[in-house]
């Protein structure tokens, strides 16, 4: 048997707990084995997303069942997937915003990521990433087909994520990211498949493939800037770019 160090299986049953133990604060247990195998495990990230969609989807649900408007339902939705995570993804999303328009260098650009105060363009880029996914989910629960959505915006949205772990350099030698790794180019393709299989089922092939289609593209305007402004990717570039990549899923389907 292959011990943790030596462990290059491209698939474990261990990479879905380990994803859920890196992308969200659900108390799973992870084993030492399967925390080491790194970014070998990025293939699950679109599962752990579904898992929190699924958790949003219900509480949106359940919130439509006794009677809340579907803006309440929407708002009770986003709320408990933000507390599955932890807000890891959002904090990303700000951090970026801050570092990307606030220095005016490479540098200073990750100083200012790594500092954990929030400024003015991190406090916009929350206000207009909620206040996007809100109205968006809010036409999804009325048309009833939020549940759907929810599914296939997190799990392309993560999907993404190991695109830019493997198609960027590490910005910097330390932090979660660098820790993590570089997936493969196996890694990177099953997460993908996986994502966009899940899309054609809840959508339909044409719908599922237009989606994917738009994540795609937001992820590779995530990447050129990050790219631009850095030099590469962090964990706030991939958790800001998650960001992106949902909120243009979410906009395409309430359109």
């Amino acid at each position: 048997m292959s011990t943790p160090e030596s462990d290059t299986r491209p698939f474990h049953p261990g990479d879905i707990t380990a994803s859920l133990g890196l992308l969200t604060r659900l108390p799973v247990p992870v084993s030492d084995a399967a925390a080491r195998r790194g970014a070998r495990a990025a293939w699950a990230y679109p599962l752990a997303g579904a898992v929190v969609a699924a958790l949003g989807g219900i509480a949106g649900w359940l919130a439509m069942a006794v009677g809340l408007a579907p803006m309440l339902a929407a708002g009770l939705a986003l709320a408990t997937m933000i507390a599955a995570t932890g807000a890891l993804h959002e904090d990303g999303l700000a951090d970026c915003a801050d570092g990307f328009w606030g220095g005016w260098d490479r540098a200073r650009r990750l100083e200012i990521m790594k500092d954990s105060r929030i400024g003015t363009y991190g406090v916009l880029a929350l206000v207009l990433g909620i206040g996007l996914r809100w109205t968006a989910l809010s036409v999804l629960f009325a048309q009833g087909t939020a549940f759907a959505a929810l599914i296939v915006a997190a799990m392309l949205s993560r999907a993404a994520m190991p695109v830019l772990m493997t198609a960027l350099p590490h910005a910097r030698d330390t932090g979660l990211s660098h820790h993590v790794g570089r997936p493969g180019a196996m890694t990177v393709a099953a997460g993908a498949a996986l994502a966009l299989v899940a899309a054609m089922l809840l959508l339909g092939a044409g719908p599922g493939m237009g989606v994917a289609l738009m994540a795609t593209l937001a992820v590779a305007a995530s990447g050129a800037l990050a790219r631009n402004r850095i030099g590469g990717q962090t964990g706030d570039v991939l958790g800001g770019a998650q960001q992106i990549c949902e909120i243009t899923v979410l906009l395409t389907l309430s359109a």
